[in-house]
């Protein structure tokens, strides 16, 4: 239902969850931005025996980008850095019109229309590269 999926997107665009950065030393960082958008967001990740343990961002950006960026912190935090690979790779290929596991996406299904809009992709797409290059170090 286009609606429900539209309010997932509302929801977490006015009350994003895992706003706010810790600073802490502990945590890697990356900064997000993109010139097709007002997106500028600081994406901070503790990693712990390979466990995704907190991930939060702050910044500005559209409600695409927020909306993907907190779904994505929520979904992803508790999860080994294996799985998290795999269920980012799953919602670039959503967004990409590939085949995905829409079980592994939960809310972030949500975005699934959004790749119709090729310039909403980078939006939606921006900070799950960022955590995917992260994790890749």
């Amino acid at each position: 239902d286009p609606m429900v999926l539209r309010q997932i997107i509302m929801d977490h665009y006015e009350y994003p969850r895992n706003k706010g950065l810790k600073k802490d030393p502990s945590y890697k960082s990356v900064n997000l931005d993109s010139e097709s958008c007002i997106v500028n967001i600081d994406l901070e990740v503790k990693i712990e025996e390979g466990v995704i343990k907190d991930i939060c961002f702050d910044g500005v950006a559209c409600t695409i980008s927020t909306a993907s960026t907190s779904i994505m912190t929520e979904l992803l935090k508790d999860k080994s850095v294996d799985e998290a690979k795999i269920i980012i790779d799953n919602y670039l290929a959503m967004l990409h019109g590939e085949n995905y596991d829409e079980d592994l996406l939960e809310e972030a299904n949500a975005f699934v229309n959004t790749g119709k809009q090729a310039n909403r992709i980078k939006c939606a797409t921006l900070s799950w590269n960022g955590l995917k290059d992260i994790l890749n170090k």
